[in-house]
């Protein structure tokens, strides 16, 4: 007998990334189901921009999620402002695509910064909250490109790869305690992030409410591995019991293998331009502090083997 879905009305959710594309769509999705939301993005005009657009008491915020110091800020004023913590979106990544030996290591690095590292960081912060209650939801927001390599977007598969297996061992761990965890894995969404791609010809690109009622589905059920859309599920199982060459074979067959290898870029234009420039700018941070850094470090006497 199906689960009656858990009521969301007062649930207070906080959601990384959330100023546009899938963040915004699960934001809107949510706030219809009475959930308190904030919305944290690394540009917070824009966060409040969309704060004030969504309404409904929608709080937006600045976070920064590969700092921990902002992120545990973040999270510190969603619940001064909305109460206790319930619910961790974990959504906010980037994806910078290209051949693998042309992609710069400050490209690799922001990848995995971003999308990996920001969130162990949320998901530490958040289990910190959910532990003392026994209860709370984390949602890692990852992709189909967590369970296949695509040609084309390597460091970014990789990423995604590890919060998939972040979050199944996450998940292992907490198992007994009430808090519940899911890994949301979409197929190419309908956002600036997923622009110029093409599509495959079993899988047409989903819409970011698509993966907005999905992840409002997992939340109401404790489904822990959510695919968008759900029939993906069924080429992973097939390609679980098939040999490496039939899959491969597949791949080419359906145009799987040319998602990420050949995009329109002249479509692609503007989310390759601000990725550019948010790596390029990182990238000078990183050269400004080191002198910095080299100057005011203390004398150390010289090591004697």
């Amino acid at each position: 007998m199906a689960r009656t879905p858990r009521s969301l009305t007062g649930s207070v959710v906080a959601i990384t990334g959330g100023g546009r594309g899938i963040g915004r769509a699960t934001a809107r999705a949510l706030i219809s189901q009475g959930a308190r939301v904030a919305i944290g993005d690394i540009d917070a005009a824009l966060a409040e921009r969309t704060a004030g657009q969504l309404g409904a008491g929608t709080v937006g915020l600045a976070l920064d999620v590969t700092d921990r110091a902002s992120f545990a800020n973040f999270l510190d004023q969603v619940e001064d402002r909305l109460g206790g913590l319930d619910v961790l979106i974990n959504n906010a990544g980037i994806m910078p695509i290209g051949p693998f030996v042309e992609e710069t290591d400050a490209t690799a690095e922001r990848l995995v910064d971003i999308n990996l590292h920001g969130v162990i960081l949320g998901s530490k912060l958040a289990l910190e909250r959910f532990a003392p209650r026994g209860a709370g939801h984390l949602v890692n927001i990852a992709s189909t490109a967590g369970k296949v390599g695509v040609p084309g977007g390597a460091t970014y598969c990789a990423t995604k790869h590890a919060v998939v297996g972040l979050t199944e061992a996450i998940r292992g761990e907490l198992r007994g305690t009430g808090i519940d965890v899911s890994v949301v894995m979409p197929v190419v969404v309908n956002t600036e992030l997923g622009s110029g791609l093409p599509d495959t010809r079993a899988f047409k690109r989903v819409e970011p409410e698509d993966v907005a009622d999905a992840i409002v589905e997992a939340l109401q059920t404790g489904r822990y591995e959510v695919y968008v859309p759900r029939s993906f599920n069924v080429l992973m199982r097939a390609k679980a019991l098939v040999p490496t060459s039939v899959s491969d074979l597949v791949a080419r067959l359906i145009k799987g293998d040319e998602v990420l290898a050949k995009p329109d870029h002249a479509a692609r234009a503007a989310y390759e331009a601000r990725m550019a420039q948010t790596i390029a700018d990182v990238d000078l941070q990183a050269a400004e502090t080191e002198p910095a850094a080299a100057d005011s470090a203390p004398e150390r006497e010289p090591q004697v083997a």
